[in-house]
């Protein structure tokens, strides 16, 4: 753990922004908790500089990303016609499989210290898969963990119904995080059906406008959302 803990957590809305460009940003935020990191390497506990949080939201246009453990036949329509549906697609390096993000979802990248707050990425894992539960209680839709897979599942234990709401996946340096969640509240749901969502083929993906039959305020399930992420972490925003 840090000599000196920071739990102070900048947030940052960075809207609807291409997928390379916010990973582009993603990273570069990454690489200077690092660099504070190396740099702490070789001073005494009381000269090290605390590392910094940040919490980011966005939306992408619609794309598709495939994990450093994932295969490319889960990406079900030909990639020469990506472009008519009006889609790109990316390899990254985060685990898992193959994920879509689109318009009308809260895609959050934690960039974190996570010697901050905890070293535990079992922890970490289910930390951000319960603010997304208790979001999803504020609008009375129960939801849950499926034994032995991430992210967000309605009604996980019964096998015809289940149905992801919320992928997760990270990656870690020096329990520095990247990469995070897409949390499905009004994405054009037409797009899961290019791909095998997260490699799994007999589960169904909903959103929360799916289940509640309307649209929602995406800003307000962002603020609920943050309050929550913030709760879990005990983090304090800047």
């Amino acid at each position: 753990m840090n000599p000196v803990q920071n739990k102070k957590t900048r947030f940052i809305d960075i809207g609807l922004k291409d997928y390379q460009q916010a990973w582009d940003y993603q990273a570069s935020l990454f690489e200077q908790i690092l660099a504070t990191k190396t740099a702490n390497r070789d001073l005494p506990a009381d000269a090290q500089q605390r590392t910094d949080n940040y919490l980011v939201f966005c939306e992408h246009p619609h794309v598709f990303t495939l994990g450093k453990s994932g295969h490319e036949e889960n990406l079900i329509i030909p990639k020469e016609e990506l472009s008519d549906v009006q889609a790109t697609y990316y390899r990254v390096n985060r685990g898992g499989d193959i994920t879509y993000h689109g318009p009308g979802q809260i895609v959050g990248y934690p960039i974190i210290d996570m010697e901050n707050f905890f070293t535990d990425i079992h922890r970490y894992m289910r930390f951000m898969e319960e603010a997304v539960i208790q979001t999803l209680r504020e609008y009375n839709v129960e939801a849950g963990r499926s034994p032995g897979q991430t992210g967000v599942w309605l009604d996980p234990e019964d096998f015809v119904r289940a149905r992801k709401i919320c992928a997760l996946g990270v990656r870690t340096s020096r329990w520095v995080t990247m990469h995070g969640f897409a949390f499905n509240v009004n994405p054009d749901l037409r797009y899961f059906g290019y791909i095998v969502p997260c490699g799994i083929q007999d589960k169904a993906v909903t959103s929360l406008e799916q289940e509640l039959g309307k649209k929602v305020d995406l800003e307000e399930v962002k603020q609920i959302l943050k309050e929550k992420i913030r709760a879990q972490f005990d983090m304090e925003w800047l």
